[in-house]
């Protein structure tokens, strides 16, 4: 059966789903608890450590271990999901991480943490591409398409400060362990949703699993994010760094090789070879990679810097969460069906990275209203209308049977460009506020100032790759 027939025959059978706004709200369940556990413990990891014990050099490892397993492992969960079929994936995917979740809460020393972590990040990496490629095939006529991703994207733009609002809360009443012990709930809900909504996905083929390709991404991306979290510690001079830097090159290269020859490829590179996708998702990781600096750096300076307790840290992200959501709804949902992508995907990138070069300005003693609140408006505004489309783009067309991976291409992006993006960008700010001369509190405002110029530089990129690379026309013609 050719692609074409066989998207078609996906398309009647989706639109005559009457229950796929309830499968919608499924799956939005779904991605609101990855896309929180993406920060929701980063408030809380003050707490966490001065619990368990463990030192300011370990203590990234509570958030590395995280993206890197979800990175490293999603094309195979794409694949995984393929084989399995959506739904039950999803529900396999749904349960593994609700039980990481509660090993990490009850976590008797950090080892056993960072263990959860990487645990739910694996779990992560099955349930991230079931769930988009379910929204996929599920919302085909253009108009409920926009619709849903809309959906999709202000949970994928927001759900990261909803998680520094909710992480703030459970911390400062509760404990830090009820930031990871809530997803039980959230996954009991998705899951019982989903078993009774969602259709079993009709397999057409059992594809085979290209475990050396998974090895050699999975390597090549680990190396690459753990040669960036240790610029630090080691600089970038040092051999180890430099091993990591290497390998990693030589793996994705011996990747890209395995992927042309493999039978069952993990990643068919046909799907690349579209010009639309591949600029889809190199969008995706740009433009995440400047949203998680921004929410690393503006972490640490509200509470370390303007001294906010936990739930105050919080609640200042809210207006991002705002802002993501009018720019899911209000601007990107309106505009895919009429306007071709890139004529309101490169002004949203030009707005995001105006909102992060505003925060180029942070000072010791500057206002939380003058100077952060326009940053998070523009940076809301601009991330989520960005993202919207970028999805849609990057999952659009592709044969049902590759749906999977397709959506773990642009998952992929999406936490390689956190993982990368996060490492860089403290890099740089680290790197900063070590030469700077002077008070501690103000070095290190100064570090947030050079590392947030290079996240709008990162931005402006995000702007320039989706004006040059996607050409695609609006999705109601």
């Amino acid at each position: 059966m050719s692609a074409a027939p066989a998207l078609d025959q996906q398309s009647r059978e989706a639109q005559a789903n009457p229950r796929r706004w309830v499968a919608l709200a499924v799956i939005a369940v779904a991605q609101l608890m990855i896309a929180l556990d993406a920060t929701i413990v980063s408030i809380a990891l003050p707490s966490a450590q001065a619990a368990l014990h463990a030192s300011d050099a370990d203590r990234q490892w509570v958030v590395t271990a995280y993206t890197l397993a979800f990175g490293g492992l999603l094309l195979l969960g794409g694949r995984v999901a393929d084989y399995l079929g959506r739904k039950r994936a999803f529900l396999i995917g749904l349960a593994g991480f609700s039980l990481a979740s509660i090993l990490g809460g009850a976590a008797p020393d950090f080892a056993v943490l960072v263990a959860a972590r990487a645990l739910q990040g694996a779990f992560a990496a099955l349930l991230a591409p079931t769930a988009l490629s379910l929204l996929a095939v599920t919302f085909t006529e253009p108009r409920e398409r926009a619709t849903a991703f809309a959906v999709y994207g202000s949970i994928a733009g927001s759900g990261a400060a909803i998680g520094m609002l909710l992480g703030g809360a459970l911390t400062q009443y509760l404990s830090w362990r009820w930031c990871l012990y809530v997803n039980l709930p959230i996954a009991l809900i998705a899951a019982a949703g989903g078993s009774m909504v969602l259709d079993p996905a009709k397999a057409r083929s059992r594809p085979g699993f290209d475990m050396l390709g998974a090895l050699l991404v999975t390597g090549a991306l680990a190396a690459l994010v753990y040669a960036c979290t240790n610029v630090v510690a080691l600089g970038w001079s040092s051999l180890s760094v430099a091993g990591f830097l290497v390998g990693s090159a030589v793996m994705l290269v011996l990747f890209v090789v395995r992927e042309s020859r493999a039978a069952n490829p993990l990643l068919p590179l046909r799907i690349l070879a579209d010009r639309n996708r591949s600029g889809a998702y190199i969008t995706v990781g740009l433009g995440v990679a400047g949203m998680f600096g921004a929410f690393l750096f503006l972490t640490y300076y509200l509470q370390v810097v303007l001294r906010y307790p936990p739930l105050q840290a919080g609640l200042a992200f809210l207006p991002i969460t705002i802002a993501s959501q009018a720019g899911s709804w209000l601007i990107a949902r309106q505009l895919m069906p009429r306007i071709a992508p890139r004529l309101f995907m490169v002004p949203a990138a030009l707005v995001a990275a105006v909102g992060m070069a505003l925060l180029t300005q942070l000072r010791v003693d500057g206002g939380y209203l003058s100077l952060v609140l326009p940053a998070e408006i523009l940076l809301g505004l601009g991330i989520s209308s960005l993202m919207v489309p970028a999805f849609s783009i990057a999952t659009h067309g592709v044969d049902p049977r590759q749906a999977g991976v397709a959506s773990a291409t642009v998952n992929t992006a999406q936490q390689v460009g956190a993982s990368l993006g996060t490492a860089l960008l403290n890099t740089i700010a680290t790197t900063a506020t070590t030469g700077f001369a002077g008070v501690r509190t103000v070095a290190l405002v100064h570090g947030f100032s050079v590392a947030t110029a290079w996240g709008a530089a990162i931005l402006l990129l995000a702007a320039l790759t989706s004006g040059l690379l996607i050409t695609a026309r609006p999705q109601g013609r």
